[in-house]
């Protein structure tokens, strides 16, 4: 279990790096700069409990899998959120956002986070 948890931490710290980056593309940033956070890795190392989940949803279709990680995705997203705001510690603020709720997540990134999710699944067999 601590391995797939490290192994799931990498795997969304690199992927958050990724999509900083393309965003700072999409933004005109020559540099290219793209940001994480160190408090993202035990965030994202969470998503090993996708393994668990993915062995009792094996013979499902894809997406129903992907929907149900995505869900999964959004609540410890949310929870984790809150806890970090009432600290002054959380890295994200989507109040900006058409599509947030409570600053903590955005619906419009459910089809990123049901790629992730079935991502985490492949990194995790």
């Amino acid at each position: 279990m601590e391995q797939d948890f490290l192994k799931c931490g990498i795997t969304g710290w690199c992927m958050e790096v990724l999509w900083t980056g393309c965003i700072s593309i999409i933004k005109k940033d020559k540099k290219m700069t793209c940001n994480t956070s160190l408090l993202m890795f035990p965030i994202y190392g969470m998503a090993s409990v996708i393994k668990p989940v993915s062995r009792i949803l094996k013979n499902r279709h894809f997406v129903l899998r992907g929907i149900i990680y995505a869900c999964g995705i959004f609540t410890m997203e949310y929870i984790s959120g809150s806890f970090l705001k009432n600290k002054g510690m959380c890295p994200w603020d989507y109040s900006d956002s058409r599509y947030n709720i409570n600053g903590l997540i955005r619906l419009d990134y459910a089809p990123a986070w049901f790629g992730a999710g079935l991502l985490f699944e492949k990194v995790l067999m």
